[in-house]
């Protein structure tokens, strides 16, 4: 009864309270929480670039690798407590119990998969990106300056595969977090779930000096990459055995055992018919990642060295706009289905607000202070070079990024995620990468970072056209 009246009380507000108030108390723990994550994902390449531009090369390259992991992973456990809230809601506790247990078996599936792919691929993977180097290295007349250059790349492929090979062979505590802490999410625990986050973030950053440059007092060796590896799967682990703890002493409404680890199709295919979206945008985003790399490489693997370090940048700034969408969403789908047009539109408009606000001063320190940007990764002249200009252009397009952030979330929280899809694949794969290709060829390889300016118009030019038809859509089904 208790809390059935506690339930009530947040959908009135959902519904009564001031939009603006509102907003911030739901988006603000999540804006803290993504920026954890943010700095979660920037101390490896800020301790790593201490050891050599190689060894940040490499750390920057295995990026798409995580994201991909990391894309099917959220992806599955987005898709699971989707079903587990759905039946929580409806008191059907036998069906919520089945889907998490079932979602757990998915996950471990899912985690076994990425293994396997850390020990077989993670040397073909670098190897592939890496070919048009070794090829020109070779290449190469004098003896001497061939050979160094042999060996450096052949070290960038070495740091690259034992990064990527400890990251997903050891991934069984992310696959722990990504679930457990969307379960305390669902259930409205969202302060423990940023605690989990906050927990492996600060393991990741003590552990990182230590097992990177090693601690003669603790015995430890200096297991440079390596070592980044290990404390960032320390710090999963940390977060996910939390998580999983947390789940275990406060989510009383279903057991999770072992025994119970089943597949059951009808409910495999009701999680992935909601989380096939979210890792199909993941997707989209590795595969153009990977792709950029192999277009910026033929440059020089500088060019990938900064892309790797822009993409840690930039989360610090698009982190916070992706909380803020978190906090959006249920306050819109809400009085959607509630009927209330103006509260509707009120908390579009003042997210709009705040996520401009935000890309726009994120676009001002990239435009004002490049070099002491980069300068936090022990950048070399060459990287300052590259990256300065690099910053500059690419930062241009944060404003309009901010706008197209929120409406994609708005489509999708009124029932039109196709739109958000298209606009995501088209933004990278038809427009993105195409433009940074022929940019190259035609004029160089600064400017190949006018591509992204250019993809984020086309896909504001998107978001207008799907903007009115929501809009006719909305009058029409609220009056």
């Amino acid at each position: 009864m208790q809390k059935s009246a506690l339930n009530a009380a947040k959908q009135n507000d959902m519904g009564t309270a001031p939009v603006g108030r509102l907003l911030l108390v739901t988006a603000l723990p999540m804006m803290v929480s993504m920026l954890v994550q943010a700095l979660y994902n920037v101390v490896d390449s800020l301790y790593v670039s201490k050891l050599s531009q190689e060894a940040l090369n490499a750390v920057s390259l295995a990026f798409p690798l995580q994201t991909l992991m990391i894309g099917v992973g959220i992806g599955t456990a987005v898709g699971t407590n989707a079903m587990f809230s759905r039946y929580l809601g409806a008191r059907m506790l036998p069906e919520a119990e089945r889907s998490v247990n079932t979602g757990l078996l998915l996950s471990l599936i899912t985690y076994a998969l990425f293994a396997l792919i850390g020990i077989g691929l993670s040397g073909v993977y670098f190897r592939s990106i890496n070919i048009p180097n070794l090829r020109a290295a070779r290449a190469i007349e004098d003896a001497a300056r061939r050979a160094d250059e042999i060996a450096r790349i052949g070290s960038i492929i070495d740091y690259g595969t034992s990064y990527c090979t400890i990251c997903l062979c050891f991934s069984l505590g992310f696959f722990m977090q990504a679930t457990f802490e969307r379960m305390l999410t669902a259930t409205g625990r969202s302060a423990l779930a940023m605690l989990c986050q906050l927990c492996g973030a600060i393991t990741n950053i003590v552990l990182d000096p230590v097992f990177i440059f090693g601690n003669a007092k603790l015995g430890i060796p200096a297991f440079e990459v390596k070592g980044a590896a290990i404390a960032t799967v320390i710090g999963q682990f940390v977060a996910g055995g939390l998580a999983t703890i947390l789940v275990m002493c406060t989510v009383k409404e279903v057991r999770i055992r072992i025994s119970k680890l089943r597949w059951h199709g009808p409910t495999v295919k009701q999680i992935y018919k909601i989380g096939i979206p979210s890792i199909i945008m993941q997707c989209v985003g590795s595969v153009m990642n990977y792709l950029m790399n192999l277009i910026l490489i033929s440059f020089t693997d500088t060019a990938t060295a900064f892309f790797g370090v822009y993409y840690k940048l930039q989360s610090f700034v698009f982190m916070p706009v992706f909380g803020l969408n978190n906090g959006m969403v249920p306050i819109i789908s809400f009085n959607y289905g509630a009927k209330k047009r103006e509260r509707l539109w009120k908390t579009v408009k003042l997210a709009l607000c705040a996520s401009i606000a935000i890309m726009t001063v994120g676009c001002l320190v990239f435009e004002l202070m490049p070099e002491a940007l980069l300068s936090l990764f022990n950048a070399s002249p060459e990287l300052l070079k590259i990256g300065s200009n690099g910053l500059r252009i690419i930062g241009i397009h944060f404003p309009i990024a901010g706008f197209c952030i929120i409406m994609t979330s708005v489509f999708q929280a009124v029932g039109n995620p196709a739109h958000s899809m298209l606009i995501s694949i088209l933004r990278q794969l038809g427009v993105l990468l195409p433009a940074s290709w022929l940019l190259g060829r035609l004029f160089g390889l600064s400017a190949v970072w006018a591509a992204f300016p250019i993809a984020e118009v086309v896909s504001l030019i998107l978001c207008m056209i799907f903007l009115l038809h929501t809009v006719k859509r909305i009058k029409e089904q609220l009056g």
